[in-house]
């Protein structure tokens, strides 16, 4: 919600949605949203690809380009080049999950889906970062979490 105000008019990409609650939020702000997930979803203010991003299937959303891009709790690194990519120029990416401490919580606590200190920072070094945070959290529940706020140039 803090750096929401920050993407351009235009389409934003809300990967691995969940439940759908960025979704619904962004598109409650006007933005036209498409929303991915591999669990099928219903969402009326946002378009829903079903789609598993990690078993080696191609790419759903090649050749589109988004003004934001939001990935909460979910990591597959193998996707940082393709959400680069997916940016358009003047586009802001919004990344927010787990990092490695954060198995003295509960899930996840498998190091395969956990970020290094710094990660997101690296990954994401050829965009303009607006906000970098790494560390705990107490809301909506007690975590070690890294987030980006990002603008592609």
């Amino acid at each position: 919600m803090r750096w929401a105000p920050l993407i351009p008019a235009g389409s934003v990409l809300d990967l691995a949605c969940g439940g759908g609650r960025h979704a619904r939020y962004l598109g409650a702000l006007g933005y036209s949203v498409t929303a991915v997930d591999r669990d099928p979803q219903v969402l009326e203010s946002a378009r829903f690809i079903r789609a598993d991003l990690e078993d080696g299937s191609p790419w759903p959303l090649a050749g589109e380009r988004f003004a934001g891009i939001v990935v909460a709790n979910y990591l597959h690194r193998p996707l940082y080049p393709l959400l680069m990519d997916a940016l358009s120029p003047g586009g802001v990416l919004i990344y927010e999950t787990f990092m490695l401490g954060n198995e003295r919580y509960g899930r996840p606590s498998n190091p395969a889906f956990l970020l290094r200190p710094g990660e997101l920072w690296d990954a994401f070094h050829g965009l303009q970062i607006i906000a970098f945070e790494q560390g705990s959290a107490v809301q909506p529940r007690p975590a070690q979490v890294q987030r980006l706020c990002a603008l592609r140039p």
